[in-house]
């Protein structure tokens, strides 16, 4: 055998490789229709929220806006003349008003002081039920959902009550602190004193909500963080001020801007703190609305106040969906 043929006998015969397995298709993005469908579904999804929202509040804050630029009272009311369209005029006359602004006025620092002394107390009370025991934190929570849940008829008449000339309780102890004497004062016989007695109402019945939701939001800030900053040398004023609270941020502002909302458009405490009569020192822009709109049947010039009021609360939301997008560009 020679060398050649000795060679060619050791290489082995070559080995017929496998066809490689069948790749499979990428799917591809459906073109056309199915992005169509991808758009719409939201939309179908959502139509039965907007279809309520746009009946239960589209409608009356169109019809708000068409009364506002008419002049219509009670002979437009019951059909005896045509509603006529008087442009800004209701606009003026209000705006030129000083009864108009002191009622602004009135209603911002009413807000303004309910609010804080809302998420103030709150935030206290969130932070007291951190520290308790769960039995005591489980009455705390009861007695909070009790005093939530109370209509506001039932809250009203405890109040009216406690504050009585006659037989109120909160005479009765102030009048026990030595040096002081408030046996028969009448708490509504000036508008400060009435409206505080109103905004305790108020902040009484949105404590527990604010105390609940900022409570809930606690439970969400990492131990761990606490710790680390108590081991540094931060007291319990910096831990809070530089770990909690920039955690709990988003929903401080979510809840200050609802309370906002809702201090400013109170209405039931008022009235039925003051029989349905609310003096001009009492008046806050709802009860002024309606007091023009139903009091002197004037419901073109309580549309427009009304709907001043909605423009108002519209710039509180705008600045909470600033601050909303500001922290999330920060996070």
């Amino acid at each position: 055998m020679s060398a050649a043929e000795t060679t060619t006998a050791k290489v082995p015969p070559p080995r017929h490789s496998s066809p490689p397995p069948p790749r499979r298709g990428i799917p591809r993005r459906p073109r056309g229709g199915g992005r169509l469908v991808r758009w719409a579904a939201p939309w179908l999804l959502l139509a039965p929220c907007l279809l309520v929202l746009g009946l239960v509040l589209g409608y009356p804050l169109v019809r708000l806006a068409t009364l506002s630029f008419q002049d219509y009272k009670k002979p437009q009311l019951w059909g005896f003349k045509p509603a006529t369209w008087v442009g800004f005029d209701n606009y003026r006359a209000i705006l030129s008003d000083g009864e108009f602004w002191h009622v602004v006025v009135r209603t911002v620092v009413f807000a303004g002081v309910a609010v804080l002394v809302t998420m103030v107390a709150g935030m206290l009370v969130a932070l007291l039920l951190q520290r308790v025991s769960p039995w005591v934190k489980a009455l705390i929570n009861i007695a909070l959902v009790a005093s939530w849940a109370m209509p506001v008829v039932v809250a009203v008449t405890v109040f009216k009550w406690m504050f009585d000339t006659d037989y109120g309780v909160v005479n009765w102890v102030l009048s026990r602190l030595p040096g002081v004497d408030y046996d028969g004062h009448n708490w509504f016989a000036s508008g400060p004193e009435g409206l505080t007695v109103i905004m305790l109402l108020v902040v009484w019945g949105a404590i527990p909500f604010v105390a609940v939701t900022l409570g809930a939001g606690l439970t969400q800030v990492p131990k761990e963080l606490e710790e680390a900053a108590r081991l540094d040398g931060a007291g319990a004023l910096g831990v809070f001020r530089y770990v909690t609270f920039p955690i709990i941020k988003p929903l401080v502002v979510m809840m200050t801007t609802l309370s906002v909302i809702w201090d400013m458009g109170v209405f039931p405490q008022v009235w039925l703190m003051r029989g349905g009569h609310p003096e001009p020192g009492f008046q806050l822009l709802t009860t002024y609305s309606y007091d023009k709109a139903f009091g002197v049947n004037d419901y073109a010039t309580g549309s427009a106040i009304a709907l001043i009021t909605v423009v108002l609360l519209m710039g509180v939301v705008a600045v909470y969906m600033r601050q909303m997008l500001k922290i999330g560009e920060v996070e």
